[in-house]
């Protein structure tokens, strides 16, 4: 097998070990790293994945049912692309992890487990594709999470369940679109402590709506953010402007249901559930100023130390004390807005410059014009 770690904790992540760690994790390490507050983990490499892959000697079933199938096709219908995913993924889940990477995941979870202090310690089990974040396409929701996951054997099976979510039938079909090869894309899988969030969302530090720079756009609900991520539910949007540090815009949503920890009788650990919001929160906002605001810096520290507009998910996690309980639990660049010109609308006077200035120093410093 190859000499590349089985699994590598977020704050031994060096940058060569990137390209077997997909965006996600290599974001997570980064993010450790720079001393932003993001709940502790590790990766487990593409070299799981190929070493699972090869032992099988599936390779060429996959390449078969994927490619053959919709090459056969004149017309790629939803059914047909559903029927194609489905095939792939059942060969996946017959790969077995080998027995000295299991090891050495094993190995890695109970270190996890002692650095919390909790046995069994919940963790989200988040795939990491090696085509996601790249600079032309962004896979961002076409992979598939897992929330609340104890114990090893878990693990274990959520990291395969990772590995099939490759094939998906929006994942085939994104791949397609954009012209990616099916067999040249593995699969990390980021293991990383669960927080137990009161509220959660996403943030851009630009407005997804025009583009415009100078204000951080966050998206809230309760619960876990999943339901934002997903669409299940129309969060909170809160615009706060990245100078004067003022919120700009408050719309509060009707929050009907959210992504909660839930405990079932039947469960020996409790389940992440779509639950009924109390009548009394519906309409009350998911975050408080105070949060807003340290959301908002949490992004734009890391725009700051990514050197361009980010696509961040952030929780407030219910175990850690007020001011400390904003945490960073993924960081992406944006993709939309940022592969156009940054303009927004004429710069006409000489404050607006000085704004400008103030709010994209890099560009500034560069002597250039943000793409």
């Amino acid at each position: 097998m190859s000499e590349c770690p089985s699994a590598i904790p977020f704050g031994a992540l060096a940058e060569e070990h990137h390209p077997h760690v997909g965006g996600k994790c290599a974001s997570l390490g980064t993010m450790s790293q720079a001393g932003l507050p993001v709940p502790p983990g590790f990766a487990v490499t593409t070299q799981v994945f190929v070493d699972a892959k090869t032992a099988s000697g599936s390779k060429d079933r996959i390449t078969e049912i994927v490619d053959g199938a919709l090459g056969r096709l004149s017309v790629i219908t939803q059914d047909a692309l559903e029927d194609v995913a489905a095939h792939a993924r059942e060969v996946v889940m017959t790969w077995e992890i080998p027995e000295e990477h299991a090891t050495a995941i094993r190995q890695m979870y109970a270190e996890l487990c002692a650095l919390s202090g909790i046995d069994d310690v919940p963790v989200a089990v988040r795939s990491s594709s090696t085509s996601e974040d790249s600079p032309d396409a962004s896979f961002a929701g076409e992979h598939d999470t897992y929330l609340w996951v104890c114990g090893i054997d878990e693990v274990l099976e959520k990291i395969r369940r990772c590995w099939a979510s490759l094939y998906t039938g929006r994942a085939i079909m994104y791949r397609h679109e954009m012209g990616y090869d099916h067999t040249q894309v593995d699969m990390a899988v980021a293991v990383q402590k669960m927080v137990r969030p009161r509220a959660a969302g996403v943030a851009f530090t630009l407005d997804p709506t025009n583009g415009d720079r100078s204000g951080i756009c966050i998206d809230a609900a309760w619960g876990f953010g999943e339901s934002v991520v997903s669409g299940d539910v129309t969060p909170d949007n809160f615009l706060v402007d990245k100078v004067m540090w003022s919120i700009n815009r408050r719309i509060i949503s009707p929050k009907t249901h959210a992504h909660m920890l839930t405990e079932v009788p039947s469960c020996e650990h409790p389940m992440v559930l779509r639950v009924p919001v109390p009548e009394d929160q519906v309409n009350q906002p998911s975050l408080t100023d105070e949060e807003i605001l340290a959301i908002a810096r949490l992004a734009r520290t890391a725009e700051k130390h990514y050197g361009c507009p980010q696509d961040i998910e952030w929780a407030v996690d219910d175990d850690l004390p007020a001011g400390e309980d904003a945490v960073l639990l993924q960081a992406r660049p944006e993709t939309v807005w940022s592969k156009r010109h940054h303009v927004v609308g004429a710069k006409t006077d000489v404050m607006a410059s000085i704004v400008d200035t103030l709010v994209n120093p890099l560009y500034a410093k560069r002597g250039t014009q943000p793409a």
